[in-house]
């Protein structure tokens, strides 16, 4: 069997010691760790479940460029992993646990939320598989399009199960079931749900809302209530008389044997059972600290560092002040713009277009031709001013906030890195015709032409200055 997980993947580490003293300095205790557990969170730990089951497993998801993303492929590698570019760091929670009580959570990358890449092979291994969960933990993937449309697509031959999250994307049609807990129906449903048949009353509206086949509430102890189109069936929990001291992973745990079930053919009701009976295991079985793989020893110094620094000669450069502003606009919920050009004498026709694209959002980055660049399209005649005297004069402008020059002859690949959410270009251009529109597009972006300034050029304005001469 073939199963298509898609959601936002996320590195978990648990460092567990024992605490007996009080830091001298404050009323805070003094943990000392004795062992690390490392392994993929979100989206990658259903992927894990899945393959440690024995299934043959696809994970879409979106990973950066760092050593947190390269760690959670080893953690998965009985898994396919076809990863967009996050465009962000690699999202890192951390529990300290001393003496077995959660002591603090430690989160790195995580309160930035940028627009991830999707490319067509995440695409295809949607499509060819025998059952989805999507495990959305509202870090944006299932925002994107593309992937909504191809999903949607699929759900009706396929059964797609989604465990959705209170700040992240509207399911698709025809879901197959969706699967709240009861806290996060409560926060969709934004009204009180005492008793069973609040619970129904709550799941049967978000039914109708999201246009799905059904909604299971998973209720911890008490089993789950399953809200079809027809009627409401609660299903009880076995009575398995476990303590649970960490039911981490145990909404996972259910939405991956849910799908398993479906794909195999049995009915709604079966499988519910079968999926509350496999997360009762998997919490009697010591939860997500059981699982194979995920030990790993402390490092030899800084245990306490979710960092993860590379080693010396590997680290990436400082990142500059155009890509820094655009994550910060980004993880705030502003739009970034950004305008691309060699900008070889600038005149009034290049005034109105930043000023026009600079009104577009919330800041406006220029993406610039290097000399190099220029002078392969332009000849060696090209540029008439050195990309360092280019760049200064764009800055003096109030509507231009940041520079990075591009040394391709496109842009594009600095588009893929940047991921700005407006990409501006002059009338003279058809939106369509672009390669950076259906770039824009994979990560939810857009692509706007605004009109030129009618006789201004860079060419014409250095015929003009030669005539003088």
């Amino acid at each position: 069997m073939r199963l298509a997980v898609v959601g936002d993947t996320l590195m978990d580490i648990d460092l567990h010691g024992h605490a007996s003293r009080l830091c001298p300095d404050a009323p805070a205790p003094i943990v000392e760790v004795s062992r690390r557990l490392e392994r993929a969170g979100g989206a990658g730990l259903v992927a894990a479940m899945l393959a440690e089951d024995g299934h043959d497993v696809d994970l879409i998801t979106a990973l950066s460029n760092d050593q947190a993303a390269a760690r959670l492929r080893a953690l998965l590698s009985g898994v396919r992993v076809s990863a967009g570019a996050l465009g962000g760091p690699t999202p890192v929670k951390m529990r300290l646990i001393a003496d077995g009580q959660r002591v603090a959570r430690i989160d790195e990358g995580c309160g930035q939320k940028p627009f991830p890449l999707v490319d067509e092979t995440m695409l295809e291994r949607i499509r060819g598989a025998d059952a989805i969960v999507v495990a959305d933990y509202g870090r944006r993937l299932a925002e994107a399009p593309t992937l909504r449309a191809m999903i949607e697509s699929v759900a009706r031959h396929v059964p797609v199960v989604w465990d959705p999250h209170p700040q992240g994307a509207r399911p698709v049609s025809r879901a197959a079931a969706v699967t709240p807990n009861l806290p996060e129906l409560l926060a969709f449903s934004g009204r009180a749900v005492n008793g069973l048949g609040a619970v129904a009353t709550a799941g049967g509206r978000l039914r109708e809302r999201w246009n799905a086949d059904s909604v299971v509430v998973t209720l911890a102890e008490r089993g789950a209530l399953i809200c079809g189109p027809e009627a409401d069936t609660h299903i009880a929990a076995p009575a398995a008389g476990l303590r649970i001291e960490d039911s981490c992973g145990a909404g996972d745990r259910f939405a991956a044997s849910l799908a398993v079930a479906l794909a195999a053919g049995h009915g709604l009701e079966k499988a519910v059972e079968a999926a509350i009976s496999s997360a009762v295991e998997f919490l009697g079985g010591g939860g997500v600290s059981s699982l194979e793989g995920s030990q790993a020893p402390l490092p030899p110094a800084a245990s306490g560092d979710s960092s993860q620094a590379l080693p010396a000669g590997e680290g990436e450069p400082e990142e500059s002040v155009a890509f820094a502003l655009g994550r910060r606009v980004q993880s705030t919920g502003g739009r970034v713009v950004a305008a691309g050009g060699c900008f070889d004498l600038l005149h009034a026709g290049h005034l109105r277009l930043l000023e026009a694209a600079r009104g577009l959002g919330d800041c406006l980055i220029v993406c610039l031709n290097s000399d190099e660049s220029i002078r392969r399209l332009k000849g060696d005649s090209r540029p008439l001013m050195s990309q360092a005297d280019r760049a200064d004069l764009l800055l003096g402008l109030s509507c231009v906030d940041a520079v990075e020059v591009f040394s391709e002859d496109t842009p594009e690949q600095l588009l893929k890195e940047l991921r700005p959410d407006v990409w501006v270009k002059g009338a003279d251009y058809d939106a369509e015709q672009l390669p950076e529109t259906a770039l824009l597009r994979g990560w939810g972006g857009d692509v706007v032409t605004v009109p030129l300034e009618p006789g201004r050029s860079t060419t014409g304005l250095a015929s003009a200055i030669a005539g003088l001469g």
